[in-house]
This record gives structure tokens, C-alpha cells and sequence, in this order.
């Protein structure tokens, strides 16, 4: 069976990446290889992640192409050379638009630092969720893996997992909490689940 070629999107240091390089390592995702890394900042300590692992990167500024249309189109043409299947965003710092997002209906999915429906959508990235969640006092907070569309966390939930909230928890201390028991564990799942599905229908 052809596997699924994967691009995993990143913007900073790259956590999940790792997670995702060392479930593939494991033989964890047996259905995909990661072919591609690709970042929008030629900083991200991500990349260096990836030339560790002898993956293939590639870096496209919106800054330097002068526009998101520009931006896109740029990506669009590097998936198309790698011949990528499926998408993961893993910490990508940039909103995609409904003209990106179409061409890759049920192929691009991403990780969320808290259970989609809660903190979620503009405004919720990193850090922010764990503050939201803590100023809210919720008891459980945890991790989604999603499809992306063109509403920002709007797609369908793939796969969650619940992590508690302690006495005493800082964001940073929740953020970490979180990684470490939920996405460092559902996205390679949530990964080889729909690179399974994809290389079924292949």
C-alpha cells in the first residue's frame, strides 16, 4: 500500500513535530511518511528539528512575497512538487484562507491546546488558551485534533483527550501539562487514522 506523503506546518519550536517524528520512528504511523516541513519563519527552531531527522524543509515568508494570495500560492506549488497527501498543522502561526483550505477538503488537520468547542477560534493560540482556561476555572481541559477549513478551529473534531487542571497551575505549567499528556499523544494518532483512511482510498 502507497503511503501517505505528509507535510507538517510549523512556525516555532517545533514540540509537536518532534512527536510526530518520534511516533514515525516508533513505527507508530505506519500508513504515512513525513516528506516535508514546512515553516513560515526561516527562524522556527522547528527546522532544525527536521534537518536532525533528514527531512526535507522548505521556507515561505508572506512578508517577503508581499501577500497572502502570493504566500499561498507559493505553498501550494511546493506541496505539488512533493507530491503531498495530507497536512498537519503542528504550531503553524498563520491563518490559511477558504481558497487554501478548499483545495485540501478532509486533508489538513490540526492540533488545538484545549477540547474544541472551548477556547477556541480568533485570539486562541498558545499560551492564551491556558490563561482562558484558568481564568475560567475550568476543572478539565485538554487537546483536539481537527479538520482546518476556512473558520479558524471550525472543522470536524478527528480525535480529544482530557487532562486535568491542578491546584496551582500556571498557563505555562497547563501548557506543558497538556502537551505531554494529550497532544504529544493524539496527533500522531489522529495522523495515522486519516493517512490510513487516505492510502485506503488511494
Amino acid at each position: 500500500m502507497k503511503k501517505t506523503r505528509i507535510a507538517v506546518f510549523v512556525s516555532g519550536g517545533g514540540t509537536n513535530l518532534q512527536a510526530l517524528i518520534d511516533a514515525e520512528k516508533r513505527g507508530e504511523i505506519p500508513s504515512g511518511e513525513i516528506a516535508l516541513v514546512l515553516s513560515n519563519s526561516p527562524s522556527a527552531y522547528a527546522l532544525e528539528r527536521a534537518k536532525t531527522a533528514g527531512i526535507k524543509s522548505a521556507v515561505v515568508s508572506k512578508k517577503e512575497l508581499g501577500s497572502q494570495e502570493a504566500f499561498e500560492e507559493k505553498v501550494v506549488e511546493i506541496l505539488a512538487e512533493e507530491k503531498i497527501d495530507l497536512i498537519v498543522l503542528a504550531g503553524f502561526m498563520s491563518i490559511l484562507t477558504k481558497s487554501f483550505t478548499d483545495r485540501f477538503p478532509e486533508r489538513m488537520i490540526n492540533i488545538h491546546p484545549s477540547l474544541i468547542p472551548s477556547f477556541c477560534g480568533k485570539g486562541y493560540w498558545g499560551l492564551h488558551v491556558h490563561e482562558a482556561a484558568l481564568e475560567k476555572g475550568v476543572k478539565v481541559t485538554g487537546a483536539t485534533v481537527h479538520f482546518v477549513n476556512e473558520i479558524p478551529d471550525g472543522g470536524k473534531i478527528i480525535m480529544q483527550k482530557a487532562v486535568d487542571v491542578q491546584e496551582g497551575d500556571t498557563p505555562e505549567i497547563l501548557q506543558r501539562r497538556v502537551m505531554e499528556e494529550a497532544e504529544w499523544i493524539i496527533l500522531p494518532k489522529a495522523t495515522e487514522k486519516v493517512a490510513k483512511e487516505m492510502s485506503e482510498k488511494a
